[in-house]
């Protein structure tokens, strides 16, 4: 006789999105955080304009079926639901309300938050002071104390070395004008950098160029996957 399979836990499904600068991702997490559906994906619309990536998200839900709440990991600063800044996107984000106007779009409730801060709750083990950041077209940036957010944290366009911010040290396009090498070597410094500054119990690497690090990571640094940044679709409801 088959094993039967479990029922998930009673609770809301929660629609998981990710906005990257690449892509955007989704997926269906139950109460648990745990997958339901397949991840899908499709391409970032250039220009990145608001309407153009709420289209893609209508796309992508509509194939998810369905769900009772909707969270979003935006590559930018968020508070309150209304975009402030997105600079891997596009001008006409800045002040826009994107939490209501997927409301609208949806006929869901919807919470939005900087896409490192949804990936860390994906991964953080809610103890100490823990730090994650994000490797892909830009550079993003979260810091956890106790498993709690710290709101609205922007590393990307801080100075790192040489007047250069971490964004344009680290970035896709410092990747490809580097070559994976010396890219690596920056990312040492970064690190070093992070570390003296947060004193952070552990920080996690995540991002579609997570794959790129070739360093050999202290004990209390590690990679995760990128999945984690549907993951934590969950939690962003607690906060």
């Amino acid at each position: 006789m088959s094993a039967r399979k479990s029922a998930p836990p009673p609770g809301p499904l929660t629609l998981a999105v990710d906005v990257g600068g690449s892509g955007i991702k989704c997926l269906v997490l139950d109460p648990a955080a745990k997958p339901i559906t397949e991840r899908q994906r499709l391409e970032t619309p250039r220009p990145a304009l608001p309407a153009a990536v709420l289209a893609v998200i209508r796309t992508l839900a509509a194939a998810q079926g369905k769900f009772d709440r909707v969270s979003v990991g935006f590559p930018g600063v968020v508070k309150h639901g209304v975009v402030h800044t997105a600079p891997n996107l596009h001008a006409e984000w800045q002040g826009y309300p994107l939490a209501k106007s997927l409301e609208k779009s949806l006929h869901k409730p919807v919470r939005v938050a900087n896409d490192s801060g949804v990936q860390g709750y994906g991964v953080i083990e809610r103890r100490g002071v823990e730090m994650v950041i994000t490797l892909g077209t830009g550079f993003g940036s979260a810091l956890f104390v106790d498993g709690r957010r710290v709101p609205n944290l922007e590393l990307a366009h801080h100075v790192l070395r040489k007047g250069k911010t971490y964004e344009e040290e680290l970035g896709v396009e410092a990747l490809e004008a580097l070559g994976k090498k010396k890219w690596n070597a920056r990312l040492s410094e970064a690190l070093e950098a992070l570390s003296r500054t947060f004193n952070y119990d552990r920080l996690y690497i995540g991002g579609g160029n997570a794959e790129k690090v070739t360093l050999e990571l202290p004990a209390n640094v590690r990679l995760v996957s990128n999945i984690a940044g549907l993951l934590g679709g969950v939690a962003i409801w607690d906060e």
